[in-house]
């Protein structure tokens, strides 16, 4: 079951209000562009799940269709984001879809786009619009895994800004209170004083490889103290 657009919402003759139509909402995004989209999409998710491990009050997803405006024809072509972060709310990762008016009027904080060179232009024109002047989204990124084109923007007074890069080309997010930037030719986070924000993958490789560095000092310690004739096993 997909729904392309939600269905027209019912005004009332009364009090000339607009009653939004509830029940579920399916996504109904197109497939991804190439598996490089995907990686990049998973990455910033499980990278910011796993910072975020003790928080509740956020969500953080990838194509997923945002339903916005019952009544706008724009919505029946609209697709959702790459990747977006919605703060002040539940990390319930059940949603089929992001309705808004069931969602207290939230719209994203933070989206970004992977480009590729059908999306580009509608990313770098007809969604930024969007994305500025509907969902008044703070800030708004887009990134080229191919390219490696990457700008990001911030709201200012209504109208998206070019955020300034740092010295090592990062983009400030200020809503995320992280940096982002390009790492071995993938999007990645930082932290404020410059760390990269591990995979969780990448945390287990450095634990084991720890735990190899500690065995390795304790059979070296070991084998010193034969050599002096001390059995290591009773001390």
């Amino acid at each position: 079951m997909t729904i392309t657009a939600p269905p027209t919402p019912v005004q009332t003759d009364e009090k000339n209000e607009i009653i939004f139509p509830q029940g579920e909402f399916w996504s109904d995004e197109p497939p991804l562009e190439s598996n490089l989209h995907l990686r990049q999409i998973v990455l910033l998710i499980e990278c910011l799940e796993w910072l975020w491990q003790h928080r509740d009050d956020y969500f953080a997803t990838g194509n997923l269709t945002i339903y916005y405006s019952p009544n706008q024809k724009k919505s029946e072509f609209f697709r959702g984001p790459d990747f977006f972060v919605v703060l002040g709310t539940t990390r319930n990762q059940n949603r089929r879809s992001w309705v808004v008016w069931q969602e207290d009027g939230k719209y994203p904080n933070v989206i970004i786009e992977i480009l590729s060179d059908s999306t580009a232009k509608v990313d770098r024109e007809e969604k930024k619009q969007i994305y500025q002047d509907t969902f008044r989204t703070p800030d708004y990124f887009w990134f080229d895994p191919d390219s490696l084109e990457f700008q990001g923007f911030t709201l200012i007074s209504g109208t998206y800004q070019p955020l300034e890069p740092t010295e090592a080309g990062w983009l400030w997010s200020q809503q995320l209170g992280l940096y982002l930037g390009i790492y071995e030719d993938k999007l990645r986070y930082f932290t404020p004083d410059g760390q990269l924000v591990f995979h969780p993958s990448e945390v287990a490789t450095q634990e084991k490889q720890r735990a190899e560095q500690e065995k390795q000092r304790a059979d070296q310690l070991a084998q010193k103290l034969r050599e002096l004739g001390i059995n290591p096993d009773e001390i």
